[in-house]
């Protein structure tokens, strides 16, 4: 078995409330993903974009957890499988405001003709 210490960085923030990269073209997300190791904030494999996926490959961050209100569980990329792990520096989700999908304004009324 793997150790997955190095994976993890309790004290890392969240990158922001929502995908940094979609927000940056003005696209929308299904859920969000928190890199568990810098507090990079992407949308998950279900969202047109994958940016959480992408982060992983770019960086070699393998862990990431749900940044979705109420979920706490972690992801290993590299094992394709859940894993246990610390409790990570607050916020542990977007605001509950905040729609998923999301953001609110941007997300097609046919969003789900988009996903796969």
């Amino acid at each position: 078995m793997t150790d997955l210490t190095a994976s993890f960085d309790t004290a890392a923030t969240p990158s922001g409330t929502g995908c940094g990269e979609c927000d940056a073209v003005e696209g929308w997300w299904v859920h969000l993903r928190r890199c568990a190791a810098c507090g990079h904030v992407g949308c998950c494999d279900s969202s047109p974009a994958k940016h959480a996926t992408a982060h992983y490959r770019a960086t070699g961050h393998r862990v990431m957890q749900s940044f979705e209100p109420g979920e706490d569980w972690f992801w290993d990329f590299e094992n394709a499988r859940m894993v246990e792990g610390p409790e990570l520096a607050p916020p542990t989700s977007h605001p509950d405001t905040q729609p998923a999908p999301g953001p609110r304004g941007r997300v097609p009324l046919d969003w789900r003709d988009h996903i796969g």
